[in-house]
């Protein structure tokens, strides 16, 4: 029940009974009216018989003080008691106009006869003494007769009186006990206002309204320092206490909702600016290991709840090798084909083992945890693919961490299409179209770097010329004699290996560079590039070329020049080699010297 009822339920039931003590204590004042009455008229009819008594008593005095003294004083006294002989019937007749009980006015009227014949003895008795019958009149006054007619006289006067007294003394104890009756009703009522009244203060004021409103104190305090993990006591009560308690309530839901919404915005805020300063170390990347770094050190910071790889494509695109994983993802396959993951299959972002809903990727294998695959794609084109899943009793993969990975994933995929394609570039700047071998000006590149430095390290340089390479040109084509330039250029790849560089130098010459090498070891070196190139049969759409041989010159620095003169004195040790009989291998420092091929 609400207070306001409350209130006015106790207003109204204090208004009732207020209104019955008042109505109680009129009752009470009009008990003490009538008792007041009852008082006056038992004293107002006790005066009227006792005046009767003594009246008739001072008229006998008087006639038998007049029959012995014979004075007219005691005459002229009898004589005014016979004058007020009519204020006693005056007396009687206001008697007679009260409410008296039958037997009241019976004793009365005995009393008002019995008077009369009292009188009537005494004036005969005066009238004798008047005549000079004193003797007569004496015998009268004071016979027998006389004493009768005075008892007749006092007996019904006494009788009238006691009936009258009885009569008040009742009326005078109800008027009494209705007055106290009253009084105590009127003290009852008013005691009971009192106890509803002091009872609805304390159930209302303290139990409905001091005592939740001081436990709700220290909550309204803590929830405006906005401390909303407070716990708010739920009150079902249908007052204004539980209204205030509900608006409480929807005031810390609606506090932790904002502070979530802040969470989540402040969260959201600092996964934007984590994947921008990515994109901008992503921008600044020059090889595919520092974009790989890149990416293990910021998708953490973005999604601390997701471990993951970044996969990419081979220039083949054959294979997804794996080029760096965070936070210890739980699948680890070093490499797998396109075609073992449906995000790659279909071009966009697939879920695995979310609720076993969809169909998981075959590179994950037997594991059950839930996984993102988002492939990493630009102008159409996948290159490579982020592959992230959920760590032990986190679920982070929703709907607005998928946005984030998404744009993450366009931008690595943007960034690794530009790497692709600066690598492109600069292998078409510093390439050979036809063999894919380093070409001339990177040769001149790298030798001037090496002339600038301050104590250059040795090397040993090669120049290889095709030997009769026109004659493959006229006999069989230029498509043969490309076809000839790339087997030597793959022969020489083959045989180098990671000792050193190839380049082209020009038409059918090639330069290799061997850092660290001296003359011995690049005379080792050219023995066997002109070996596998002499035993390579050679064939052009289904027709045999024969067999090539290939002329090579060699010089080292610093021990037979300077490092400027490298190819020079290389390209002099050719030329010895060819105009000896190609097929040959010459060191710069022996042009006398020749090693023959075998046969």
């Amino acid at each position: 029940m609400r207070i306001s009822t409350i209130t006015n339920w106790a207003y109204g039931v204090t208004v009732v009974l207020t209104a019955i003590s008042g109505v109680a204590f009129i009752q009470s004042g009009r008990a003490a009216s009538d008792e007041r009455v009852a008082v006056e008229q038992h004293l107002t009819l006790d005066d009227f018989g006792e005046e009767l008594a003594l009246a008739a008593e001072k008229r006998s005095d008087e006639a038998r003080l007049y029959a012995m003294r014979g004075s007219a004083r005691h005459l002229a006294a009898f004589r005014q008691d016979d004058r007020e002989t009519h204020a006693r019937e005056r007396v009687i007749l206001k008697l007679r106009s009260l409410d008296l009980a039958p037997a009241e006015l019976a004793a009365l009227k005995q009393a008002e006869s019995n008077l009369d014949e009292l009188d009537a003895i005494e004036v005969a008795a005066v009238a004798k003494v008047e005549v000079g019958d004193v003797e007569s009149a004496r015998q009268m006054l004071f016979g027998p007769d006389h004493e009768r007619a005075q008892t007749a006289v006092l007996e019904p006067v006494t009788r009238f009186r006691a009936l009258v007294a009885a009569r008040t003394g009742s009326a005078l104890n109800d008027a009494r006990a209705q007055s106290d009756h009253d009084g105590d009703v009127a003290k009852a009522m008013l005691g009971i206002t009192a106890a509803l009244f002091l009872a609805v203060l304390y159930f209302v004021l303290r139990r409905r309204v001091a005592v939740p409103l001081t436990r709700m104190t220290g909550i309204v305090a803590r929830l405006a320092r906005q401390d909303y993990s407070v716990e708010v006591p739920l009150d079902r009560r249908r007052d204004e206490i539980g209204d205030m308690t509900n608006a409480i309530h929807i005031f810390r839901d609606n506090g932790l909702e904002r502070d979530r919404l802040e969470a989540e915005r402040a969260a959201d805020q600092r996964a934007k600016d984590t994947i921008l300063q990515m994109m901008h170390r992503l921008q600044a990347t020059e090889t595919q290991e520092e974009l790989a770094e890149v990416v293990a050190c910021f998708a953490p910071q973005t999604f601390p709840n997701l471990a993951g790889h970044l996969y990419v494509q081979n220039h083949t695109r054959t294979a997804l090798t794996l080029a760096s994983s965070w936070l210890d993802p739980v699948v680890d396959t070093a490499s797998f084909a396109p075609t073992a993951c449906w995000g790659l299959r279909r071009g966009r972002p697939h879920v695995s083992n979310r609720e076993h809903v969809d169909i998981s990727c075959p590179h994950i294998g037997d594991s059950a945890v839930p996984a993102l695959c988002v492939p990493l794609t630009a102008q159409g084109d996948t290159v490579g693919l982020l592959y992230f899943e959920e760590r032990a009793g986190v679920e982070a993969i929703g709907a607005a961490s998928r946005l984030y990975l998404e744009l993450m994933a366009e931008n690595i995929g943007l960034a690794l299409a530009n790497l692709r394609l600066r690598e492109q570039l600069t292998n078409l700047a510093i390439r050979d179209a036809l063999t894919g071998l380093l070409n001339r000006r990177c040769l001149d590149e790298t030798l001037n770097r090496r002339v600038h430095e301050s104590r250059p390290d040795p090397i040993a340089g090669l120049m290889i010329d095709i030997d009769h390479f026109k004659h493959f040109n006229d006999e069989f084509g230029h498509e043969a004699g490309d076809m000839v330039m790339q087997q030597v250029a793959a022969i020489m790849l083959d045989v180098v290996g990671e000792a050193g560089q190839v380049y082209r130098f020009g038409g059918e010459e090639f330069t290799v560079l061997l850092p660290g090498g001296d003359e011995a070891a690049a005379m080792t070196m050219a023995e066997r590039i002109r070996a596998q190139v002499a035993a390579a049969p050679l064939a052009c759409r289904g027709r045999v070329l024969g067999h090539v041989s290939v002329s090579i010159g060699t010089a080292a620095s610093p021990q037979d020049g300077p490092l400027a003169s490298l190819v020079a004195r290389a390209d002099a040790a050719l030329l010895v080699a060819k105009s000896g009989g190609r097929n040959l291998v010459i060191a710069a420092s022996r042009t006398g010297t020749r090693t023959s091929a075998a046969a």
